[in-house]
């Protein structure tokens, strides 16, 4: 289906939202501001926006440790994403989440993940309630690379499989763990070849490309709806370092070998790329995000921390 330019802009924003978002956090952690590190998401932001605009708000993801682009790509106010991260009491989860566990169901964003592919078992059974339901919607699981060698990935895509869920599996995969390729640790070039295993679709599409991420998004999530099981889609993108640095652990910054630098010579922004492609089509791109950021931070500044008292509401046990 085709977008119009509203949605075309409306992805720009986001993507543009997504990349000062990064900054001004990194810049907060830095500051003390926000007690956690901040993982960037720089030059991802075409996958998960992408990715975003072929779902409804009813649709339900899970995200990893690098979750701002996702909470975002799926509509989160960065307002309260802001209070959250700086342990507010009015942040979506009530200053009790973090940076870390951000999550905010009544956008379908169902949190955040610091365990390796924690987040595929969740948004499995997201997809299996979404097929109780009979509703139609789909769950989406984003995970890195890393964890399409955990046993979660191979368990839950063994299980969709069998079930036929509604879910789409969306690997990210930037090329790098911390310190290594992703090469050291896969056997295989392309993740999605792996679906083969579990006879379901696989498809390698470029990361850094919105447009084409959203076309192989779009017909995964009909296929899901239509009652035809899961898809794997791998996203070949890349994280840029040293534009938005690890606050926790900055001697990660750096790409080895160079990488950083190769990068930036032979592939492109994905920002820069989209709004490229939309001044093609004649639609004039705008996007300037500083000031609701600079409103975002105020409201967090101003923004109660919780009560004592409340340490013990909102907490579940079985």
């Amino acid at each position: 289906m085709a977008l119009e330019t509203a949605q075309l802009l409306n992805i720009y924003r986001k993507m543009a939202t997504i990349r000062a978002f990064n900054h001004r956090a990194a810049a907060e952690s830095l500051a003390r501001n926000i007690p956690a590190a901040i993982r960037p998401y720089v030059g991802e932001e075409a996958s998960s926006v992408g990715a975003c605009a072929a779902l409804t708000d009813d649709d339900r993801i899970t995200s990893t440790h690098r979750r701002h682009g996702h909470a975002i790509a799926k509509g989160m106010d960065i307002r309260l994403m802001l209070a959250e991260l700086f342990g507010r009491s009015n942040g979506s989860c009530h200053g009790k989440g973090g940076t870390m566990h951000l999550a905010d169901f009544s956008r379908g964003m169902l949190g955040a993940n610091g365990i390796v592919g924690g987040g595929l078992p969740v948004a499995t059974g997201a997809a299996m309630a979404a097929q109780m339901e009979g509703q139609g919607k789909v769950a989406v699981a984003f995970f890195g690379d890393g964890a399409s060698s955990e046993g979660s990935f191979h368990g839950c895509l063994n299980l969709a499989a069998i079930w036929k869920l509604p879910i789409i599996y969306f690997c990210e995969n930037n090329g790098w763990a911390l310190g290594v390729p992703a090469t050291y640790s896969l056997s295989v070039e392309d993740i999605a070849v792996r679906a083969v295993s579990y006879d379901m679709p696989g498809i390698t599409v470029d990361g850094t490309d919105a447009l084409a991420v959203y076309e192989v998004m779009e017909q995964a999530v009909a296929r899901a709806r239509r009652g035809e099981g899961p898809t794997l889609i791998e996203a070949k993108t890349y994280r840029w370092n040293t534009d938005t640095p690890e606050t926790e652990n900055p001697q990660a910054n750096a790409s080895p070998n160079g990488a950083e630098e190769s990068y930036r010579g032979n592939l492109k922004d994905p920002l820069v790329y989209f709004g490229q492609q939309l001044a093609q089509q004649g639609i004039v791109t705008a996007a300037e995000v500083a000031a609701s950021l600079d409103d975002a931070v105020a409201f967090a500044l101003a923004s109660p921390f919780p009560r004592p008292e409340d340490a013990l509401t909102e907490v579940f046990a079985v």
